[in-house]
């Protein structure tokens, strides 16, 4: 059995989430990657989650389905358009926030954390470059820090659990760079929230206008496209 303490990560098959699970790793943690199929429209990255966990070498993967497509309200699990060409400065929450996801994604690596005894979990959000979700803000997270401590059994005995998101203050350029640095192969990465049946991303909506900037201002060639 490894010696090395267990991190559960959430891992989506996009950009972030495969820096965040580098990132775990490189901090020397075994990965225990976590991917939940919602119900988005979207389920090429759930394929590329597969193959970031395999090339990040997880201990395991576990593929979790919680259909929030169900409750709908979101462009990404509903019948709404998918904004596109959006003004990305603008301060209004985009119809592609799906309503409490981080809450329940976390509420997840919580249970699997405390169940695996591991103490760290990993999430990718970002508040700089990214669509303005309310659930990706340091307040957020350090909410649900402190709500993990009176939650579990293990906060309550004292097993701190501490969330983990490195990229929250970085801009998509700084994300890439610590990424290449971390040899993270994002080809096999996808970030589009609106992808043709063939899984190729549309080039307009706010993921991949956020990635297409990340990797100009890092100043390389995106290896998806």
């Amino acid at each position: 059995m490894s010696a090395r303490p267990r991190a559960v990560v959430l891992l989506s098959g996009g950009l972030d989430s495969a820096t965040a699970a580098a990132i775990a790793r490189s901090e020397g943690f075994d990965l225990y990657a976590l991917t939940i199929e919602y119900g988005q429209r979207h389920s090429v990255e759930i394929e590329c989650a597969r193959a970031v966990a395999r090339a990040l070498g997880a201990v395991r993967h576990v593929e979790l389905r919680v259909d929030l497509a169900v409750f709908g309200g979101s462009a990404l699990t509903d019948c709404i358009d998918v904004p596109k060409d959006r003004d990305l400065g603008s301060a209004e929450i985009p119809a592609t926030y799906v309503p409490a996801r981080n809450t329940v994604f976390l509420s997840l690596a919580m249970a699997w954390a405390e169940a695996a005894r591991a103490q760290d979990i990993y999430i990718g959000v970002n508040a700089l470059d990214y669509s303005g979700y309310p659930d990706c803000r340091p307040e957020f997270i350090e909410a649900f820090e402190r709500l993990a401590a009176l939650a579990t059994k293990a906060g309550v005995e004292g097993a701190r659990l501490r969330i983990h998101a490195p990229l929250i203050r970085m801009t998509k350029a700084e994300i890439i760079r610590r990424g290449l640095e971390l040899k993270v192969d994002y080809g096999l990465t996808r970030s589009c929230y609106d992808p043709d049946r063939a899984g190729r991303p549309c080039g307009h909506c706010d993921s991949c206008l956020l990635r297409a900037k990340g990797f100009a201002e890092a100043g390389v060639k995106d290896p998806a496209f």
